[in-house]
């Protein structure tokens, strides 16, 4: 998060099961809807919030099965544990907020006494969740917590903690479908959507504690779709995933950024090898003239191609993965305009095909065509792309590009 040095112009802070990820949705499209229109218009200067009930050794799990992004900040356990980027590194200052009053051997030792209740598993037995607070959720789930845990105050310990530093969000978007995301509702001055399959005790809770509350809304789309709706709703931003635009070769921006470059790439990439675009020579032109004549690029496996050899080898993989699961996403697009006109962009290149999930981390550079404007599209000069620890590809022929 350290690349942020100013107030996120949006900070949405979503549940995930039901939520950010609809369960019912085999393909996951909505979710990925969502995953493009995040990378391509806010990654760069807003910020991404899980609160998810799940410990972290079920979230890890989530992540593998679902195309999810890497949030900046995750928190866990129904609210009683914050922590941050990639390497998940743990707010201490949130420890021992929690700490306070906090005995979980009285606890333990005090629900033990109604045989109705049933342990949930071991890894679910964090150290703040069992002065104390009961969350009941989903029908079935109890979670004991500190009187000062839960999801809506470790949000509203983070919008204070922003506050202090002089970063706080321009707006915030709470979302959630059952009742342990109550609490994201009450936060003031955020914006929120309880999606349209959201479970009774939410709505419920909504009908009597905030009915009159304009910025709340429950939304008519399910889960991803619905928080993508909000947004539209509240007009916090763009709306448009890159995923609902069916021909990029007309399709303008009025303020094109690397990152929607990127995303506009590989979503070409994934339909061209679903053979959901038309087989033509225009695509391939078009790409080829969003390169530089000169441009290189580097395999994972460390072989040099230019981008042009790039370009033509796609001709080859064209409906390859007809009717198969296939797709492709990209995450964590960070550009940093390193000239007036030059880019340094990295993400990570996401690939799922029959269960089986690749990564590679990716450096690219990308040029405005106009030194004085971005409007007319960039042109990619240098592609490099390295292996992600144990997530390569064992066939190297099928990691085109």
């Amino acid at each position: 998060m350290d690349w942020l040095q100013t107030s996120a112009r949006l900070m949405i802070v979503s549940d995930l099961d039901h939520t950010m990820v609809d369960h019912h949705d085999s393909e996951n499209l909505s979710l990925l809807r969502f995953n493009a229109l995040w990378e391509s218009n806010y990654r760069h200067d807003s910020l991404l919030v899980f609160s998810t009930g799940r410990s972290p050794t079920l979230y890890k799990e989530l992540r593998k099965e679902k195309p999810m992004l890497t949030p900046d900040i995750t928190i866990m356990s129904v609210g009683t544990e914050i922590t941050y980027g990639n390497s998940m590194v743990p707010d201490e200052g949130w420890v021992e907020v929690l700490n306070q009053k906090w005995d979980a051997k009285i606890v333990k030792e005090e629900s033990s006494k109604f045989h109705e209740l049933e342990l949930q598993p071991d890894t679910e037995q964090r150290p703040h969740k069992l002065d104390v607070k009961i969350i009941y959720s989903g029908g079935m789930d109890l979670d004991i917590l500190p009187q000062g845990a839960g999801k809506g105050q470790a949000l509203a310990y983070l919008l204070k903690k922003f506050k202090t530093e002089g970063k706080l969000p321009n707006n915030t978007l709470v979302c959630g479908d059952s009742g342990n995301d109550a609490e994201l509702f009450s936060i003031p001055d955020v914006y929120g959507v309880m999606v349209s399959n959201a479970q009774e005790e939410l709505l419920q809770w909504h009908a009597e504690n905030a009915k009159n509350n304009p910025k709340i809304i429950h939304a008519t789309e399910r889960c991803a779709a619905g928080i993508i709706q909000a947004i539209g709703h509240f007009s916090l931003g763009p709306n448009t995933s890159p995923r609902d635009v069916m021909d990029f070769l007309h399709f303008k921006l009025e303020n094109v950024n690397p990152g929607h470059e990127v995303v506009k790439f590989y979503l070409f990439y994934e339909r061209w090898r679903r053979a959901e675009v038309e087989n033509s020579e225009p695509y391939l032109a078009s790409l080829k003239a969003a390169c530089d004549p000169s441009g290189v690029f580097v395999h994972p496996s460390g072989i040099e191609l230019s981008l042009f050899e790039i370009i033509d080898s796609l001709r080859s993989y064209y409906g390859d993965e007809r009717g198969k699961r296939f797709r492709v996403w990209v995450d964590q697009v960070l550009p940093v305009q390193i000239s007036p006109d030059t880019w340094l962009v990295k993400f990570k290149k996401w690939e799922s095909s029959g269960g089986e999930l690749k990564c590679c981390t990716s450096t690219a550079i990308l040029s405005s065509k106009d030194a004085t404007t971005v409007s007319d599209g960039l042109t990619w000069v240098h592609l490099h792309q390295t292996w992600f620890k144990e997530l390569a590809s064992k066939d190297h022929s099928t990691w085109p590009v």
